[in-house]
């Protein structure tokens, strides 16, 4: 058994049972064992899935793109500060700073890295050192208080503890974890409070009949959180949320029985949380439809909502190529690039929210072509 393993039946043990999102966190997050905390963490091509910017460098150059238009929408305010929530491996934040280090916005860019893992973070300041005038660091974004910029979430919802839920007979249920024979086993408990109020508002229909016996599937709590303090350090200025998901009705489906919630481990995917434990991520996909609604109700105004490709296309992806390549790019390089924006890639699987906190006018061109707000 390792070290995680021991320290998760311990708080079994003590507790007579826990909850699976509070499983999910130490699986994820635990100091130096968890699987986003330890010196073996590695995001990208080389590790257990890859992300946006781990296809191409033009990711980042197109956020970039999008903050310079969010900095003229702010009135070119004289520190911008630009908060990358999850640094990964800092490819992102490099091709970000390279594109921007010649751009009239570049005086007054702040560019902050939330970072939990130390390990990450060191290797981030090694690849940004050139950068280190413009680079800071911080490990929670509560400490942050009056912003005016950007917070960037980029699969970042995704990685957040979650509740697992059953339907049993006409009741719902959490699932817990107890121990039987020194392994993990699967219960069923009262929903939590606030389980209920979010069931009843964004998928009551799960108490229908056409709700299958023992119909599992997921709910993100934390995002909620998040959101909230994410509005409370934000004076003015905006969130972007690049994410997979769908909205209420999509997510809670009847015919979506096992819910999302699916580990990476190798470039391999199962959906078995209770093997690997620490060494696989695990995930589930994220409800639009209620990040929508709670931005609401913490004084965010919902801007945009659409797919992360024709977010790019609209955002001018086109003109960005010929910039960077010519009129003849490397057919490569195109390739490459087409797995940010077709449907086989992340085009379609991943969304693009938009919100913003604060009293201006504006449209944003990457909404232009298709805004789907409506959808949520």
């Amino acid at each position: 058994m390792t070290p995680l393993e021991t320290l998760i039946h311990n708080e079994i043990k003590i507790r007579g049972c826990i909850p699976f999102d509070y499983f999910m966190e130490l699986a994820l997050y635990t100091k130096e064992l968890g699987y986003y905390m330890t010196d073996e963490t590695t995001i990208g091509i080389k590790g257990d899935f890859y992300t946006s910017p781990s296809i191409h460098q033009l990711f980042a150059t197109m956020i970039a793109k999008q903050i310079e238009e969010m900095w003229h929408i702010l009135d070119k305010p004289k520190i911008l500060s630009f908060i990358e929530c999850g640094g990964g491996m800092g490819f992102f934040a490099k091709d970000f700073l390279e594109y921007i280090k010649n751009k009239p916005i570049s005086d007054a860019l702040q560019y902050i890295i939330v970072e939990k893992n130390p390990h990450l973070k060191k290797r981030q300041s090694v690849l940004l050192a050139e950068h280190n005038n413009k680079t800071m660091w911080i490990e929670d974004i509560s400490e942050l208080d009056n912003i005016t910029g950007v917070l960037f979430c980029n699969e970042l919802f995704d990685a957040f503890p979650v509740r697992l839920i059953q339907k049993k007979g006409n009741l719902i249920f959490e699932i817990w974890l107890a121990l039987k024979e020194n392994s993990l086993l699967e219960q069923l408990h009262p929903l939590r409070q606030d389980s209920i109020y979010y069931i009843n508002e964004f998928c009551p229909n799960l108490y229908n009949s056409d709700f299958p016996d023992g119909y599992t599937t997921e709910i993100n709590l934390v995002a909620k959180d998040w959101l909230k303090q994410a509005s409370a350090v934000l004076k003015d200025g905006f969130i972007i949320t690049i994410d997979y998901g769908y909205n209420s009705d999509d997510y809670y489906s009847s015919e979506r029985t096992r819910g999302t919630l699916l580990c990476y481990h190798k470039h391999q995917i199962n959906e078995n949380p209770y093997i690997n434990i620490g060494k696989q991520d695990i995930t589930a996909h994220v409800n639009f439809s209620a990040l929508k609604r709670w931005a609401e109700e913490f004084g965010l105004r919902n801007c945009g909502f659409c797919s992360q490709g024709m977010y790019l296309v609209s955002l001018g992806i086109d003109e960005a190529i010929i910039e960077m390549y010519g009129q003849t790019p490397d057919p490569f390089q195109i390739a490459k690039i087409k797995g940010l924006i077709l449907p086989q890639g992340l085009g379609q699987s991943h969304k693009v929210l938009i919100q913003y906190k604060g009293n201006r006018d504006f449209k944003l061109k990457g909404f232009q072509i298709s805004n789907r707000l409506a959808y949520l």
